[in-house]
């Protein structure tokens, strides 16, 4: 079975949504994404749980969302780069926009999202350590159902967002623009939008903005008495939705870390940087952000290697 660090990834996998379900295999247990996340034969004991230990070394997760799990011509639209720094009780969130025109192991330069098209979230992960200079320790990846179902376990009350006119008609929500509280399905399409002057670059920072609230509802719901108690049921119920490589041991101390020892701090990093791009058309790939590659690379290593925010 998938073995599923599922607290400390519902924060971060809360707003990666462009996602398709798709049915479990036998014994409800979650398909692998085109067979390149490799599992063990472990599964997950609840009544082995023990909230009691803590993970002390970073961790760099590349988390994706697919529009289609372990079809032929699935892409990836959602790219994200994650470190979790549990001593400093923080996250380091990356998002890599999907039309960065980079150098695809064994193909011609292309579209960063064709990397997973071309072969899986295992290409993906080479095509970003080796554009970005990143080492990469696990992949993770959700489903359109796993957004829903996450949003409403953690939020079950929704979240409020700031809905501008345009997005209205999208999200199927009356009155005025403004402040409302979305729940699951309107939230992913919220994150999902894009049908506006600011296109892709709107949808990336949604993602960043319903990931810290996401953040914010899980210290809530899971720091109390009750969180801790609903832990084991909580986790069965988010594995159904996201597929990772983390080992079991890991998993389980992971998400023991996040619940003695919460996230306090949620930074953001958007790749391409501001000023470091032009927009260019390739007969191959169509319209791309064509980056200073050098630049952006800089960039990342001095995000990831700053000192925590005061």
């Amino acid at each position: 079975m998938k073995h599923m660090m599922a607290v400390f990834l519902v924060i971060l996998l809360a707003g990666c949504g462009y996602y398709s379900s798709k049915e479990n295999g036998e014994n409800n247990q979650p398909k692998i994404y085109n067979k390149t996340v490799e599992k063990t034969s472990e599964e997950i004991p609840v009544e082995r749980f023990r909230p009691f230990q803590s993970y002390k070394k970073d961790i760099n997760v590349l988390l994706l969302g697919v529009d289609s799990r372990g079809g032929a011509s699935s892409r990836s639209d959602t790219i994200m780069l994650a470190k979790y720094e549990p001593l400093n009780k923080q996250v380091k969130l990356i998002s890599l926009m999907r039309d960065s025109y980079v150098t695809i192991p064994g193909y011609n330069k292309s579209k960063l999202n064709h990397a997973y098209f071309y072969g899986g979230d295992k290409l993906l992960k080479e095509t970003v350590e080796k554009n970005f200079n990143v080492k990469i320790d696990h992949v993770a990846l959700i489903d359109f159902q796993g957004f829903i179902n996450v949003v409403d376990i953690l939020a079950p009350k929704g979240i409020k967002v700031d809905v501008s006119k345009p997005m209205m008609k999208d999200l199927r929500i009356s009155g005025e623009p403004g402040i409302h509280v979305l729940k699951g399905q309107q939230l992913l399409d919220y994150v999902r939008f894009r049908h506006d002057a600011r296109s892709d670059f709107g949808r990336v920072a949604r993602q960043q903005e319903v990931i810290i609230s996401l953040k914010d509802e899980a210290v809530e719901t899971l720091g109390s008495f009750e969180g801790i108690v609903k832990l084991p049921d909580i986790l069965t119920e988010v594995a159904n939705h996201v597929d990772t490589d983390i080992a079991l041991k890991d998993y389980l101390t992971l998400g023991a870390t996040f619940i003695l020892n919460p996230v306090s701090n949620v930074e953001t990093l958007r790749v391409p940087v501001e000023n470091s791009y032009t927009n260019k058309y390739t007969k191959h790939a169509g319209e791309v952000l064509n980056m200073d590659m050098q630049r952006n690379k800089d960039a990342i290593s001095e995000f990831l290697s700053k000192e925590v925010s005061e």
